[in-house]
């Protein structure tokens, strides 16, 4: 394919590509990287090698959907400001549309028997797509630790507590997460200055509801907290956004946030599009396209923001002991999210449909997309026969 100058770049050409992406992304970040990659990289030489790989580098550091911010990072090399508005709003909007869709569809009181198997069978699977997630994540942050014992020993503490916090204390996730982070800072920096223990002290105060009981401001708060503090990934965030949908506000039944999920995952797009089905529970369209908005907004902000000082955060010794600690944090949280989720499966058939998609992904080592899609055959198939499917 003929190679095209970065500086020649059109918007119309970054609105196609970006949106084409949007639309064929299935399978999550590993596709969403392939995809820009080849792109970018390999079919027009818009950026080097190093500066592709230096970009995933880098929004792997920041909190919120890294798939999101790599796409809107890779548009704003090619044409800044303008570039990155343009690619990261091509590349969720397609996505956005059918969960909306679909949320529209699954939330719609008397649903035929066998789209409630659907999507209950869909939802059994949710559980061990947690556990695949975070089975993934584990190489690269284990080698973070190095040799020391101490380090290894202060990772596994770190896991620990991702998966009790998100088994136990929901809304309070968040602190556990970064708590862990300061904790590895000073363990590794001992010499760091006092300050640091009194943003650690005030670090509840993000656990703290707004003052919104209802409604949309509640809608944006939610949403707000996905998109700012996902640090591992969208999926670390589902404990608290399953007690805020559910426990809190109670938009949507436990049955139906796990239908939700899956929704996030077999869309093209990162997980984080749950939220704009949450949205939607809460207030309708309206709710599900503030949810969006909300939550995609501190991306563009971080990259925007911080794309002229990305080498200077891949460099810092502190950034780096921080996502030691917080990263293993999250994995252990992704993984222990399994416990909640699993709590919502409520029919006996759910519970063969979950095993059946642990093994289809954590023996067989096969694809999320075609694990959700067959635990929901087999939810079609219960609702056929018979089998309770109901919320």
């Amino acid at each position: 394919m003929t190679e095209q100058p970065a500086g020649r770049v059109t918007l119309a050409t970054i609105a196609r590509e970006w949106a084409r992406i949007g639309i064929i992304g299935f399978g999550g970040p590993p596709a969403h990287i392939t995809l820009l990659r080849r792109l970018c990289v390999d079919d027009r030489a818009w950026l080097s090698a190093d500066e592709f790989e230096d970009g995933i580098a880098t929004t792997n550091l920041l909190p919120g959907p890294a798939s999101t911010q790599l796409a809107i990072f890779c548009a704003w090399r090619l044409r800044g400001l303008a570039g990155a508005l343009l690619g990261g709003a091509c590349f969720i909007v397609p996505g956005l549309i059918i969960i909306l869709g679909l949320a529209a569809l699954f939330l719609t009181r008397d649903l035929p028997s066998w789209v409630l198997g659907a999507a209950a069978g869909a939802g059994a699977a949710v559980p061990a797509v947690a556990v695949k997630a975070a089975a993934g994540l584990l190489p690269a942050s284990w080698k973070r630790t190095g040799q020391q014992r101490s380090a290894q020993a202060r990772w596994m503490a770190y896991l620990l507590a991702g998966g009790a916090a998100a088994a136990l204390l929901g809304p309070f996730l968040v602190v556990i997460l970064l708590a862990c982070g300061l904790i590895e800072v000073a363990a590794r920096r001992p010499d760091l200055p006092r300050p640091a223990g009194q943003r650690l002290a005030a670090l509840p105060l993000l656990a703290v509801p707004v003052a919104a009981s209802a409604g949309l401001g509640a809608v944006a708060w939610v949403a707000f907290k996905v998109g700012a503090l996902s640090y591992g990934g969208g999926f670390v965030i589902i404990p608290l956004m399953q007690h805020d949908a559910v426990v809190t506000y109670h938009w949507m039944t436990g049955a139906q946030f796990l239908s939700a999920v899956a929704l996030g995952q077999i869309t093209p797009g990162p997980v984080v599009q749950t939220v704009a089905v949450v949205g939607y529970a809460a207030d309708g369209l309206l709710g599900g396209l503030l949810a969006a908005l909300i939550a995609f907004t501190p991306s563009f902000v971080f990259v925007i923001a911080g794309g002229p000082h990305f080498g200077r955060l891949r460099s810092s010794r502190r950034v780096q002991s921080f996502l030691t600690g917080a990263g293993a944090a999250a994995i252990g949280a992704i993984a222990g999210s399994a416990i909640p989720l699993s709590s919502e499966l409520t029919h006996l058939w759910q519970a063969g449909a979950a095993a059946a998609a642990a093994v289809w992904l954590l023996a067989l080592r096969r694809g999320v997309v075609t694990a959700l899609l067959g635990a929901g055959a087999l939810g079609v198939i219960a609702a056929l026969a018979g089998a309770p499917v109901g919320h």
